[in-house]
This record gives C-alpha cells, structure tokens and sequence, in this order.
C-alpha cells in the first residue's frame, strides 16, 4: 500500500514541478478531443432529422379520373390494395377530391388569388400517398407504378433528395471517425513529447534509480499516472464543453421546427464514457511511448548522461 502511495504522489509531484508543460498536455487533449467529439454530435444531429426527414409521406400517385378516358370505376381502388400488398410499402392512403381540395386551403388559404384561380374544385386530381419502408427502395416502387399508365397521370417524390443527404450523412460519420482517430493519435503524441519533458527535467533522479536497483515499472508508474490524469482531465473537458455547447444550441433553437437540434442525453452518456476512457488510454500510451525510448538507452550498455553526471566525484 505504501508502495502505491508513493506512484501516486509522485505523479502528483511531477504535475505540480511542470504546471505549464502539464496545462498544455491537458489543453492539447480538450481541444483534440473536443473537435472529435463535436464531429461526433454534429453527425449524430445529420442522423437525427435525416431519420426524421424519411418518416412521412415519400411517394405522391397522381391518379386520372375514375370512370373517365377507358379507366375503371373501382380502379383506384384495385390500385391502393395492390400497393399495401408490397413489401417495399409500409403505409398508403387514398386522398380524394374533397380531401384534396381542403388541403389545396390549407396551402394557401392566405392566397386569395390562388383560391379564386380554382374555379372548380373537383379539377384538382385524387391520389395515392405512399410511406416506403425503406427510402432507397423508392426506384423499385416507382417502377411498379409506371406499369399503370392510363390511370397514373405522374408520380412526385422527394426519396431522391433524401436519398443524397442519407449519403452525405454517412460520408460524414466516416469523417468524423477519421478526425477523431487523427486528433486521438495527435493528443497521444502531444501526452508522449510531455512526459519525454518530465523525463528530461527529472533526468538525474531517474538515473540514480536505476544506478539503485529500481525496476524500469516502479520508474513508469508514477509517469503512466501522470499521463493518465492529462489524457483524463483533458477528456473530461472535452465532453463538459460541448455537452454545453449543445445544450445551448438546443435552447436557441426551440423555434425552429425544420430540423431538430436536441442531441439526446444518451448519446452524450455513451460517447462521453467512451472518450473519457480513450483520453486515459491515450495519455497511458503516450506516457509508454515518452519513457520507452529513455528506459531502452537506460538499458543498453551505456549509462544515461545524468548516471554519468551523478557518479562523477565533486
């Protein structure tokens, strides 16, 4: 117990000799692991109202008159039933003339112009509306569709233009995974160039450890901890920051009803334990990588420069 006592002290004697060199160590994680971890939720929210944005109506039938121009009486009908039997559709529902017209005022019921152009409500055609169980099938459907000519006046949908943000979604995910690697890795080697530093100030210390018989472990501990704690305050900042960076974004944007900027909790619990222990594992890696190189030397046949200096008479 005494043993750990002393690592743990002794790490929490080399943060407070080398303040400046530590703080920089911690702001270099912060912002590295800030810009990942916004990538992140800035992705989570493009997931978010992507999602939302394919829910709803993909596919709008236009349909000819029944009755009219060779086109059955119970067309419409026969064409709705057939359509709920697809897999590819997972809802749709006929609009007639009447529904059709009351939707027409609530577009622009605060266009009179429009109103009056409309001399006759009934011109305004009836159709089928489509929800797709999955957005990119919206070709197949389409397809299907074009086999009813004579009662199918056009199809609209606005699938395509989702389609291409689910794209840039996913395109963005991957970004945001590559970033987060890239400045992960960064702020592993800003931890090691740290510790090589604490090394370099504390050289003669290490040395005559060694020159005493202390394994190259009971010489490490104390700088792994020392890396852990940067890599973990620095983490932990890092997800603070922009947790409160996206809750005021939130905030500011209740109004809006086009996209939805709420990241949920979940998200920030989850990838926050995620990035706190990447920050330790991080500042652990770059500690090994700091003493790897001096502890090799140490172990080699030559002594260390501060060995030298430390048994040279006075």
């Amino acid at each position: 117990m005494s043993r750990v006592a002393f690592m743990l002290r002794e790490a929490l004697v080399n943060l407070r000799r080398n303040i400046l060199v530590v703080t920089g160590a911690v702001l270099a994680v912060f912002i590295s692991l800030g810009l990942a971890f916004s990538a992140l939720a800035v992705n989570e929210l493009v997931r978010i109202n992507t999602i939302a944005w394919q829910q709803g109506v993909h596919l709008i039938v236009w349909l000819n008159d029944a009755g009219r121009d060779g086109v059955p009486a119970d067309a419409h009908e026969n064409l709705l039933n057939e359509v709920l039997t697809w897999e590819e559709v997972a809802n749709a529902y006929y609009v007639d003339k009447t529904a059709a017209y009351e939707e027409f005022l609530d577009l622009f019921g605060d266009n009179p112009e429009m109103v009056e152009a409309l001399q006759n409500p009934s011109a305004l055609p009836t159709s089928i509306r489509i929800e797709l169980a999955d957005i990119e099938l919206y070709q197949q459907v389409e397809f299907r569709l074009q086999q009813y000519p004579q009662l199918i006046q056009r199809i609209s949908s606005a699938a395509q233009e989702i389609e291409q943000i689910s794209t840039v979604s996913r395109v963005l995910n991957l970004l945001g995974i590559v970033l987060s690697i890239v400045l992960g890795v960064s702020a592993m080697i800003l931890i090691a160039n740290t510790i090589r530093l604490a090394i370099y100030a504390r050289r003669d210390e290490v040395s005559i450890m060694k020159l005493v018989g202390a394994s190259n472990w009971f010489i490490r501990v104390p700088f792994l901890l020392e890396g852990l704690i940067e890599g973990l305050v620095g983490a932990a900042l890092a997800v603070f920051a922009v947790w409160v960076a996206g809750r005021n974004l939130a905030g500011a944007a209740e109004g809006i009803q086009l996209v939805n900027l709420q990241v949920p909790n979940a998200f920030f619990l989850r990838w926050g334990v995620v990035f706190l222990l990447f920050g330790a594992a991080a500042g652990v890696l770059g500690s090994l990588l700091g003493l790897s190189r001096y502890l090799r030397e140490a172990d080699g046949g030559g002594r260390p420069a501060g060995v030298r200096r430390a048994l040279e008479p006075v």
